[in-house]
Parts: structure tokens; C-alpha cells; sequence
């Protein structure tokens, strides 16, 4: 019985996986960018049949036109400079705050009994309805739009924080204490690590309540910011530059969760290599 020969020979099927891996994100992002333009040219086309008045829906070219005529000046710099302290400081405070008190919750069962009915009350409670509260509060300031912020990204940091660290596996963690590791060696070799992916996802989450949250923030009193540039030009009935405004939180939420992926990608590259 002849016997059929392999086409490839031993030890190539490493690089042919590796070849088409590489493959893969090349794929993804000609997929992604044909629908995008395929998108974009619909909308155009649309737009110019004036299906449509162009006061209702520009085209792309209005919106890019709308972009030109935001950044020949230099009020722009100041509402993204405005927009931009926003949502990093929100995030920063959401992130040092949410995300230990959510590995604390995941950790401690007490804790968790003692400080889960909290969480779960004002994670149900739509946070922007705070609003009036926080500005009579904290004042029209940066501090109060800055806290809405905050309150709109610590709950998703929080809870999938502790969702990662509760899902450990009970083996792994009786094993550690077996060979007589603490709770700090345990937390920080195997619940820390472990729970990369859930951070990772809450902060994915954080970032677009914390952009909803800067866009509801400037809508109350602002002085500068995009979300009042967006207002003042709805007010006026200049739809192109709020489409402008809308792609710059847009662009802003596609950055951050790219950046986002990067590092969850490389933790799940040295999990796998440890």
C-alpha cells in the first residue's frame, strides 16, 4: 500500500501557522477599511443626491470642510485642551480608585458583602443624573465636570475588576497556599496577572462612559470643550461641524481602545511565555 507523501515537511508547520497569523490582522484591517470607505462613499452619495437638505445631513466633504474651518483657528486647541483634561483626569482618578477597590471586593468576601450593595445602588443609578447635585456641589468648574467624569468610568473599572479576581480558579489558589505562599505573593504572581483581561475590558468600558461622560459634563455651563462646541453648533444649526465634533470623540474612543488592545495583547504574550 503506497503511503502518501506530506506536503510539507516536518518542522514547517511553526511557520505556516506563524504565516498565517501574520496573515490575519493584514486581513482584518483591508476588511475594515474597504467597509469604512464603501460607508463613507454611501454617505456621500446619499448626501449629494440632497435625499436630505444639507442642513439636516451633510456629506463627508462637508464634515471634512466643517474640520478645516474648526482648525484654522484657535479656539479649537482650547476645547480639545479643555475636552482632553477631562477625560485623562477623570480616568486617571477612576482607574487609581476603581480598580484596587475592585480587586479588594474580588479578594475579601467580607468586603465584598460589606460594599456590594453600594456599588450595585449607584452602578443602577444613571450617574449623569447626578449632575445638578455635583455643581451645586463642587461649583460650574473643571472639579465637578471632572467628577462626572469620574463617576461615569470607576464603576465598569470596579466591577469587572472584581468579576476577574472572584473567577480565579479555587486549584491554582490552594496550590499557592499549599507551598506556603501569602496573600500577597498569591496576589500578585497569580490574582494580578490573572485578571489582566477583565482590567483590561473595564477600562475599554470606562473610556466610552468617560467620553459620554466629558460630552453631558460640558452641557452644563462650559466654557470651552467639545461638548460645547457640539452644543453651540446644534444651537445654530451647523450640522457639519457637529458631525466634526462627533468624529473627534469618536476618533478619541477608537485611539484609547486600540491603545488598550496593544497592552492586553502584550500581557497575554508574557502569560503565555511564563
Amino acid at each position: 500500500m503506497a503511503v502518501t507523501a506530506s506536503k510539507e515537511a516536518p518542522g514547517t508547520t511553526e511557520p505556516t501557522k506563524a504565516r498565517k497569523s501574520r496573515r490575519r490582522p493584514s486581513e482584518k484591517y483591508v476588511y475594515g477599511t474597504v467597509a469604512v470607505v464603501v460607508a463613507l462613499a454611501a454617505w456621500e452619495v446619499v448626501a449629494l443626491l440632497r435625499v436630505k437638505p444639507k442642513i439636516v445631513l451633510p456629506g463627508p466633504t462637508d464634515v471634512i470642510s466643517a474640520f478645516r474651518t474648526l482648525f484654522s483657528t484657535s479656539a479649537i486647541w482650547t476645547d480639545l485642551a479643555t475636552s482632553g483634561r477631562e477625560l485623562l483626569l477623570g480616568l486617571v482618578f477612576a482607574t487609581v480608585v476603581g480598580l484596587p477597590l475592585g480587586m479588594l471586593i474580588g479578594w475579601y468576601r467580607k468586603l465584598s458583602y460589606v460594599l456590594s450593595p453600594f456599588v450595585s445602588f449607584l452602578y443602577a443609578t444613571p450617574r449623569i443624573a447626578l449632575t445638578p447635585l455635583l455643581i451645586i456641589w463642587l461649583g460650574i468648574g473643571d472639579s465637578s465636570k471632572i467628577m462626572i467624569v469620574f463617576l461615569m468610568a470607576v464603576f465598569p473599572i470596579t466591577i469587572n475588576a472584581a468579576s476577574g479576581v472572584q473567577g480565579l480558579d479555587p486549584a491554582v489558589l490552594r496550590v499557592a497556599r499549599c507551598f506556603g505562599g501569602t496573600d500577597l505573593q498569591i496576589f500578585r504572581t497569580i490574582a494580578l496577572p490573572g485578571t489582566v483581561p477583565f482590567i483590561v475590558s473595564g477600562l475599554r468600558l470606562a473610556v466610552g462612559q468617560a467620553l459620554i461622560g466629558v460630552f453631558v459634563a460640558e452641557l452644563s455651563g462650559a466654557q470651552h470643550g467639545v461638548g460645547m462646541l457640539m452644543n453651540n453648533a446644534g444651537q445654530q444649526f451647523q450640522t457639519s461641524v457637529v458631525f466634526a465634533g462627533l468624529f473627534i470623540f469618536a476618533l478619541t474612543g477608537v485611539t484609547l481602545n486600540a491603545l488598550l488592545q496593544r497592552v492586553e495583547r502584550h500581557f497575554d504574550a508574557w502569560r503565555k511565555s511564563a
